[in-house]
């Protein structure tokens, strides 16, 4: 079985933050039906060229049913309320105070579901003087100390490439509503959970402020690429392009003696200039010459198989489309072809937890309220005449499998 068969959420979601979470428990097996307004959906769908159904939203909507119903109608308020009973957890990440004003936040969903868990993701939290604030990845990142940590020492603070503002954000909600269900499961109490953006992206800088912070006393550096002592570091590959390089993190005396041997530079383990960590650091530049004109001879996938064999641990720079066609992600079953409307069959990067009792299968994304009718008419027993009526109506979308 999926290890969450039979847990049921209500995902009121849009853009990142909240649907990686959601997704995250689809794929664990949750049943996850996704409530969209009719007219434009989750504003995901229009992310880039695709509007309707970009990969943005295939990328963070995998294994959903979509229902669409117009949310600021009382007839579609009506609705909502009506499924609730049967779901276990509501999750939302609108802008602050958007549930409260149409009549759906916790205490009122509370009062039709008692043991109800309601997740909320805002940027800066529910309580504070900066808690009206809106947010977005970037902003999270900004908020939380990221941005300041990346960059080179001597240049401007950088957005990082991950999105770990939205979808670090995410997973953490994810594992509070389980660890909510499983109190839930014990006690039979429902509760509220309140994640800020900007808290929860604090919990991926902690490694460099323990390392360099003092304790809150002083700001971590920028150090771009600069971790620690050589032989730690970037060096370039052939043919030189942009992503040509390999990241090298050999911090045992073992390591070191492995990637000198390996490398073809022996006489570095007696040179004095290098014998000592501190030493090394003093004369980086010495040897970041010796060590790159070895690697520069070889592609980053040559070095990598020759430093990883040897015991070094290391990478090539993989760019998203290397990603995609990794040998060893491949043979892992970690890239997933999947059918979409309007993309055809496309490759998808699946999620990291493998759990020896329990596969769930990844399917696509759905189309704007593909599962309204289904979901209605199987949870409020609603027949095809009421469904036709609210759809005229505008109180519902059925989109179809033709849309897209």
């Amino acid at each position: 079985m999926a290890a969450l068969d039979g847990l049921r959420i209500l995902d009121m979601t849009q853009y990142e933050a909240g649907t990686s979470c959601t997704q995250a428990l689809a794929w664990l097996g949750a049943d996850v039906v996704k409530v969209e307004a009719p007219d434009h959906g989750d504003p995901g769908r229009a992310s880039g060229l695709s509007a309707g159904y970009s990969p943005y939203f295939c990328a963070w909507n995998a294994n959903k049913k979509s229902v669409a119903i117009d949310l600021r109608t009382d007839a579609g308020k009506d609705l909502f309320l009506r499924l609730l009973p049967g779901f276990d957890i509501v999750v939302e990440n609108f802008a602050p105070g958007v549930v409260e004003k149409l009549g759906l936040g916790y205490h009122a969903l509370r009062s039709v579901h008692p043991t109800v868990i309601h997740g909320q993701i805002k940027g800066f939290g529910n309580s504070g003087p900066q808690s009206h604030y809106k947010s977005f990845d970037a902003v999270a990142q900004a908020a939380a100390g990221a941005f300041s940590l990346t960059g080179e020492a001597d240049g401007p603070p950088l957005y990082p490439g991950t999105t770990i503002g939205d979808s670090g954000t995410g997973v953490q909600m994810a594992m509070a509503l389980l660890a909510a269900y499983v109190q839930r499961l014990r006690t039979g109490e429902g509760q509220h959970i309140e994640i800020s953006m900007q808290e929860a992206v604090t919990y991926y800088v902690r490694t460099r402020n323990a390392f360099a912070g003092e304790w809150g006393a002083k700001a971590a550096p920028r150090n771009g690429n600069e971790m620690g002592f050589p032989p730690i570091g970037l060096y370039p590959c052939s043919p030189g392009g942009s992503n040509d390089w390999i990241f090298i993190f050999a911090t045992t005396p073992e390591q070191w003696d492995a990637l000198c041997v390996i490398t073809d530079n022996p006489e570095i383990l007696v040179d004095e200039r290098f014998i000592e960590p501190l030493s090394r650091l003093e004369h980086k530049e010495a040897f970041f010459e010796i060590l790159s004109a070895w690697t520069q001879q070889k592609t980053k996938f040559e070095a990598m198989t020759i430093l990883a064999e040897a015991g070094v641990p290391c990478s090539a720079v993989l760019d998203t489309k290397e990603l995609h066609e990794d040998e060893h992600l491949n043979e892992r079953g970690f890239i997933h072809h999947i059918d979409h409307p309007a993309h055809g069959r496309v490759p998808l990067l699946g999620f990291a937890p493998r759990l020896s009792k329990s596969s769930v299968p990844i399917t696509r994304a759905p189309l704007l309220g593909e599962h309204t009718r289904e979901v209605l008419a199987e949870e409020l027993a609603m027949n095809a005449d009421e469904l036709d009526t609210l759809q005229v109506n505008g109180v519902i979308g059925d989109a179809g499998e033709d849309a897209g």
